[in-house]
């Protein structure tokens, strides 16, 4: 961490000066990369597509889910933005000025899309290996999330008590695109309760896909304008809502939830809407013991995609309307085309103590880290 520099009063401090945690970061898992990590006979699928090419995210058999019009874009340069060692990836951030990243895959976003369960419990084991092998690096400042397999709740498990004591690894990412059922489902109990039981949070993290469930039957829209606005927001939406409606945050008292990818002003919404529907019928939710937005006010919420209003200060008015000084942390989505730069959130009027709590200090309390990507509760 940069020691903080004295400066005049009322001087914004410089964004270098800061620690920046960057709760949204991602890693390239190609298939080439995870086969010698994965079992077999699922080694041969990855090896099969190794050399296909592949579009932004999709590589069939691998990450589907996307179509032609989303995957290529009109320059192919942004569709190709990767980031493919550790080395790479900590010069990229130093450039950011970010200190600690927090890392998530690219393709596996859309790991639960994958209908052969074997198959999807497979891939999501051989990521987490590569990831601990290559990637999670506390002298890198790269810290890594467990890849939790929908598909298999008691795998998942399994791979979270795994991995839970590695000093590089720190959450448990739960994929959204395509997902059903939703992760209030009580199958994925022994998910959630592994988390809590390791004290590691639990990170949902989206991305846009067109397929045949809720919310992601999208294929109304005629634009990536009208699928990418409902795409992520309307899958954290429903997630925690679902999760609300089955009791996670009572069952699961101690376990920590990060809504990751999806910005911050559906969360005032979210809670008032949820307010009102308790307070009508809360003989329908029974377990719950306090108004649903006790519970999401408990959640933290990444930046990533930071909302840009004409008017920035209306975020700091968006923010404390869930009381999310010490909920907020910055994410940056690094290096996919939409990315926030950390400059762009920096220039958002927040107090001095709430900008040093968004850029760091909130996320080292949520992982349980120091200010050097150390874990405190190993």
């Amino acid at each position: 961490m940069t020691q903080a520099v004295t400066r005049p009063a009322g001087r914004k401090e410089r964004l270098e000066d800061l620690l920046v945690v960057d709760c949204d970061v991602h890693v390239h898992e190609s298939p080439g990369e995870l086969a010698p990590y994965c079992d077999m006979p699922w080694r041969k699928a990855l090896e099969n597509v190794a050399d296909v090419q592949e579009y932004y995210l999709d590589i069939p058999g691998f990450s589907p889910g996307m179509t032609w019009y989303e995957a290529r874009f009109p320059t192919a340069h942004e569709g190709r933005r990767m980031v493919h060692t550790p080395e790479q990836m900590r010069r990229e951030l130093d450039d950011l000025h970010v200190d600690i990243g927090v890392l998530f895959p690219d393709h596996l976003l859309k790991i639960a899309v994958i209908t052969q369960d074997d198959y999807a419990a497979a891939l999501a084991r051989a990521y987490n290996a590569w990831l601990l092998d290559k990637w999670c690096s506390p002298s890198h400042k790269l810290l890594g999330c467990v890849l939790a397999c929908p598909q298999d709740p008691e795998d998942a498990a399994r791979e979270i008590r795994k991995y839970a004591r590695e000093p590089g690894v720190v959450g448990v990412y739960l994929p959204c695109a395509g997902l059903e059922p939703l992760w209030g489902h009580r199958r994925y109990d022994p998910i959630f309760a592994a988390a809590q039981e390791c004290d590691l949070p639990v990170l949902l993290h989206s991305v846009t896909v067109v397929h045949p469930v809720f919310p992601f039957n999208l294929q109304g829209f005629e634009t990536e304008f009208g699928r990418h606005i409902c795409g992520h927001t309307f899958a954290i939406m429903a997630n925690v809502v679902h999760m609300m409606t089955t009791g996670v945050p009572v069952r699961f008292p101690d376990l920590r939830v990060v809504l990751t990818e999806v910005g911050i002003s559906w969360v005032p919404f979210l809670m008032n809407k949820m307010d009102k529907e308790y307070l009508e019928r809360r003989r329908e939710v029974p377990i719950l013991q306090e108004r649903p937005s006790y519970y999401m006010k408990k959640f933290y919420y990444a930046t990533q995609p930071i909302e840009e209003p004409e008017d920035l200060s209306q975020v700091v008015t968006m923010m404390k309307l869930f009381d999310g000084e010490d909920r907020i942390v910055f994410a940056s989505d690094w290096p996919h085309h939409d990315f926030d730069h950390p400059s762009k959130v920096h220039q958002i009027p927040f107090d001095p103590g709430v900008r040093r709590k968004v850029f760091g200090e909130n996320a080292l309390r949520l992982f349980k880290i120091d200010a050097q990507g150390r874990r405190l509760n190993l």
